[in-house]
C-alpha cells in the first residue's frame, strides 16, 4: 500500500494530539496511576476500532447521508463531553486513606468512542481519505489494523504524563488546579469539533 506513511502519520497525530480521549486517560492516569488508565485505554483502543470496522463495511454511509444525524450526533457528544469535562474538573484530590475512587474504565471508554465529534471526525476522513474506491474494504482493513496498533503506544503517553503529575501534586490545592486544567482542556478541545 503505498499510502502506509501518510497512513501511519496521520494515526500518530490523531491518536496523540489532545482531545477528549487524551486527556481522560491523563486525569485517570493521574487520579489512580498508570494501571487504572489500561482498562480505559483498551476501551478507548477496541471502542474506536469498532467504530472504523463498521465504517469499513460501510456502516457509517447513513452518518453522511444524512446531515440532521451529523448535527444531532455532535451535539450529543458535546454534551457528553462536557459533562466529562466537568467530571474531570470538579474531581477531589485524591484522599490515601479512603477507598478509591470509582474511574471511568473499559466500558465508559468504549462508548465515549460513539459520542465523541474528534472520533468520529477521525475515523470518517481516515476512511475517506486512505480506503481506495477500487478496493475499499482493503484501504478500510488497512486504516483499522494502523489505528488498532497505533492507539494504545499514544495513548501509554498519555497515561505516563498522567501518572507523573499526579505523582507531583502534593496538596489538595494542586490537586484542584491539575483537575480544573484538565477539565477545562477537554471542555476547549470540544469546540473547534462544534464550529
Amino acid at each position: 500500500m503505498e499510502t502506509l506513511p501518510a497512513l501511519l502519520g496521520f494515526a500518530i497525530a490523531a491518536s496523540v494530539t489532545p482531545g477528549p480521549n487524551t486527556l481522560m486517560i491523563a486525569a485517570i492516569a493521574a487520579q489512580g496511576g498508570w494501571r487504572r488508565a489500561l482498562p480505559a485505554m483498551l476501551g478507548v483502543t477496541l471502542g474506536f476500532t469498532l467504530m472504523l470496522v463498521l465504517g469499513a463495511l460501510g456502516l457509517a454511509a447513513p452518518l453522511a447521508a444524512l446531515p440532521w444525524l451529523q448535527q444531532g450526533l455532535r451535539w450529543l457528544g458535546a454534551a457528553w463531553l462536557l459533562w466529562l469535562a466537568w467530571r474531570i474538573g470538579t474531581a477531589p484530590p485524591p484522599d490515601p486513606g479512603a477507598a478509591p475512587r470509582r474511574l471511568p474504565g473499559f466500558w465508559a471508554a468504549a462508548a465515549l468512542q460513539w459520542v465523541n465529534p474528534k472520533a468520529w471526525l477521525v475515523a470518517l476522513a481516515a476512511l475517506a481519505s486512505f480506503a481506495r474506491p477500487g478496493a475499499p474494504l482493503q484501504g478500510g482493513l488497512a486504516v483499522v489494523l494502523v489505528f488498532a496498533l497505533i492507539s494504545m503506544p499514544c495513548l501509554a503517553v498519555w497515561a505516563a504524563l498522567g501518572a507523573g503529575a499526579g505523582r507531583r501534586l502534593a496538596t489538595p490545592r494542586a490537586w484542584r488546579l491539575a483537575n480544573a486544567a484538565l477539565g477545562l482542556l477537554m471542555a476547549a478541545s470540544i469546540l473547534p469539533l462544534l464550529l
